[in-house]
């Protein structure tokens, strides 16, 4: 079976995707980002609620049962809405017997990141970090895997995922994480796609919220 035949089977994909203030869902029909649909929205006062009511919103029962892959982020973001976020994941995963991929936060904005400050070079590594209120920061380290003027061929790997650092090594490259709503989900889709002819697809019971000041961390 070539590639192409293997790609086609693992369409369409559902992305779900939280930040510090929201969430969003993104659906890719087929293999091309014309296909995808996007659909974001700022917490309310009853997410949990909201999150399950806005999805049957965004897509209907037929084309949720189609899904044949979910990709979700488990943070560092709001740590509540990454829990719901996940769970609503695993419980679709479960229900329907599809792959679920999971990445966290800063590895889906880590491209973005490296084309805005021009990190083309192969074997370059950065660090991505978040501000903690109190004292210290959240910060993950990214390494280009490829050397490519273009951005849309950069492939970044995650070498050490986002941890509680007490200060940032003045050696090192660091940039601070910033959100976009859409084009976050846009990398999501992305990153999952390419992860399909991987053989590490995780399958819901190992996917759980990522976020390293939490109590169970």
């Amino acid at each position: 079976m070539t590639n192409k035949l293997k790609q086609r089977e693992y369409y369409p994909i559902l992305g779900i995707h939280s930040t510090d203030n929201t969430f969003g869902f993104g659906y890719r029909k087929h293999n091309n980002h014309e296909s995808d649909e996007f659909f974001i929205k700022k917490f309310d006062n009853d997410l949990c609620n909201n999150l399950v009511n806005d999805l049957n919103k965004f897509i209907s029962k037929d084309d949720l049962q189609k899904i044949n892959k979910i990709s979700v982020s488990i943070g560092p973001a709001n740590f509540n809405a990454s829990r719901l976020i996940v769970v609503l994941a695993r419980t679709i995963s479960q229900q329907i017997n599809c792959p679920l991929d999971s990445f966290s936060s800063f590895e889906i904005m880590a491209k973005r990141i490296a084309s805005k400050n021009n990190i083309f070079t192969n074997k370059q590594s950065f660090w991505i970090y978040k501000k903690l209120k109190r004292k210290g920061f959240i910060a993950g380290k990214y390494e280009i895997c490829h050397n490519e003027k273009n951005a849309s061929d950069l492939v970044i790997r995650e070498t050490i995922i986002p941890k509680v650092v007490k200060e940032l090594e003045s050696k090192e490259l660091f940039f601070e994480a910033i959100f976009d709503d859409k084009e976050d989900l846009k990398e999501l889709l992305d990153l999952s796609n390419k992860n399909i002819l991987n053989s590490n697809g995780n399958s819901w019971q190992k996917v759980l919220p990522l976020y390293p000041i939490s109590p169970i961390n």
